[in-house]
């Protein structure tokens, strides 16, 4: 045998165990390898199948551990087949020169038979150490209820998450949410509503529930201002106010869902300067940006986004989302809405796959949540459903809510009805929401039972301030996330 062709069996016996023993005529060793491997072929097909039914099964604790250890157990065993299909072969038989050729090259091809299953068993277990770092209790908050695999969802129809964008710069203490959106998702088809609350919205109310009620029972109005980016910070700087440390997401959670009419579920907090590391991770994001987008101070001197479809890196995310020059707080939250509708789309599973462990180090530290792990698996089948349902949005900005003042019961309404065209019909854009800028009223459904007075004084105080009218596009009460990012 040549040196070509005992390297070529051997490389062979990596993709076929038992060709070079069946070659070197060890017929019943090479037949019990090819018998072995048939086996755990056929073993790790059957497992694997069971993800394409559920693909959350995959985030399970106990399969995580068994994708690892069967990856380590797997490198050592090829690589203990390299080498015992090279034995089989007799280099000793070969000249000099081709002994060495063929061991460098042997020993190159156990190394790199090893790499795939070494590194699969590194994720994985990169991704085990992630989730549990991210997906634990909250320190002082209360304890999940336990999940029930045959009904989840505790029998809603539909699950509302908090989504947060937490401003954590060097000048400043605590956290402060400056940026806090409410997904609605209807569990049987998807369909998601997105509300998007202004930063500045005064004097919240709490549910009577809430311990916050008995200190503010006439709205959120700590520090003379009560905007509703504060709610957190206060409440767990207050904690004897509510009984225990770390109750500021509780906190704000209950003052949302009392504004919305909803019970927020659940709530997952990114740090705004990890978000930009963790958009970097996946290769960017492509935006249609409208306008030049300024930013840095109050002059925009850093930097300018310029207008068109843009793939924008981490830190000009960042800036699309946040920067205030030429604009205001609900323009941003317009942008801000475009870049969760990109994340959604874009970081497809291929891609998540493919940068994960820089995913994964980039989230590790940014990311808060108060979802159970056990909730995981079924949350994968969820978030797949959404991605290729109808996505809708609605903000409580000017002229429709005035942020100074609010109507409670309007935006109560206003959130009601934008569910209700959510579900009704998966086939149309909620822009049929319309509200009209005469202020003659807001339908869901075009009947008139359903119109709502979208003038600022109707349900509030006649001595509301008066303010003028904001920047932003806001004809609609809620629209396709399609058409207002252009995706």
């Amino acid at each position: 045998m040549t040196t070509r062709s005992l390297i070529g069996w051997t490389a062979l016996s990596a993709i076929i165990p038992g060709a070079a023993h069946l070659r070197a005529g060890k017929r019943r060793t090479g037949f019990i390898l090819l018998a072995v491997f048939g086996a755990i072929l056929i073993a790790a097909v059957a497992y694997g199948v069971q993800f394409l039914w559920n693909a959350g099964a995959a985030l399970r604790p106990s399969t995580l551990t068994t994708i690892t250890i069967a990856s380590g157990a797997c490198a050592l065993a090829w690589f203990g087949l390299i080498a015992m299909s090279y034995m089989a072969l007799r280099p000793d038989r070969l000249p000099r020169k081709g002994q060495i050729v063929s061991g460098i090259v042997v020993g190159v091809l156990c190394v790199s038979v090893m790499a795939p299953f070494a590194l699969t068993a590194s994720t994985v277990n990169t991704a085990n150490d992630f989730l549990d770092d991210v997906f634990v209790p909250n320190p002082g908050g209360p304890s999940p209820s336990p999940i029930r695999a045959e009904d989840p969802w505790n029998g809603r129809k539909r699950v509302n998450f908090l989504l947060i964008g937490a401003d954590a710069a060097g000048n400043r203490e605590g956290v402060r949410t400056d940026s806090m959106t409410v997904a609605s998702v209807n569990l049987a088809t998807g369909n998601t509503v997105l509300f998007s609350l202004p930063r500045n919205l005064q004097y919240v109310r709490f549910p009577a529930s809430s311990p916050m009620h008995k200190q503010f029972p006439n709205g959120f109005n700590a520090e003379g201002q009560g905007l509703l980016n504060a709610v957190w910070y206060y409440a767990d700087n207050n904690p004897q106010l509510m009984g225990g440390k770390n109750r500021g997401p509780e906190a704000l959670k209950d003052a949302i869902g009392y504004t919305l009419g909803l019970n927020i579920d659940y709530y997952a907090m990114v740090d705004m300067f990890g978000f930009a590391r963790l958009v970097d991770a996946i290769g960017g994001l492509r935006i249609r940006v409208e306008q030049d987008i300024k930013w840095g101070g109050h002059y925009g001197t850093a930097g300018t986004i310029k207008a068109g479809y843009r793939t924008l890196n981490g830190e000009e995310v960042l800036w699309y989302g946040r920067s205030r020059v030429n604009s205001d707080d609900f323009s941003r939250m317009a942008r801000q809405r475009c870049v969760i509708g990109a994340l959604a789309q874009q970081a497809s599973p291929a891609t998540v796959l493919a940068n994960f462990n820089k995913i994964a180090a980039a989230a590790r530290h940014m990311f808060r949540t108060d979802i159970p792990r056990d909730l995981l698996e079924h949350l994968v089948p969820l978030g797949l459903k959404v991605k290729d349902a109808k996505i809708t949005s609605l903000q409580f900005v000017p002229p429709v809510i005035y942020t100074g003042n609010p109507d409670w019961a309007k935006i109560r309404k206003l959130s009601l009805n934008a569910i209700r065209e959510s579900v009704a019909d998966s086939r149309t854009s909620a822009a049929g929401v319309t509200a009209s800028p005469s202020g003659t009223g807001v339908s869901a459904s075009g009947s008139p039972g359903a119109s709502v007075s979208a003038s600022p004084s109707v349900g509030a105080s006649a001595s509301r301030p008066a303010h003028t009218a904001t920047p932003t596009p806001n004809d609609k009460a809620a629209k396709s996330l399609s058409e207002l990012c252009g995706f």
